[in-house]
């Protein structure tokens, strides 16, 4: 059972208790420090995966009105550029 555990931990238990504390004490100084607490962060998440919603739609919107307006240039000349090639 030893060994299996300590194969998941990839150190033993009481190493890697060690190691996680040191590792909770630096990262909570360092959110101290920028006054982050863990809720702000999934709510930085949220907004992030917000703002990648609406601008998402945002850039579709814009590439289908690049395409509308190409497309009143485009298909009209391949139109004729076929009508004339017909003739030919």
């Amino acid at each position: 059972m030893s060994n299996g555990l300590t194969r998941f931990l990839g150190d033993t238990p009481g190493r890697t208790a060690l190691k996680l504390l040191v590792a909770s004490f630096v990262v909570g100084v360092i959110m101290a420090a920028f006054n982050w607490y863990p809720v702000d962060i999934l709510y930085m998440i949220r907004d992030f995966l917000i703002n990648l919603w609406e601008t998402g739609f945002e850039a579709l919107g814009r590439f289908g009105g690049y395409l509308a307006l190409g497309a009143c240039v485009v298909v009209p000349a391949f139109i004729l550029l076929r009508l004339f090639s017909l003739r030919g």
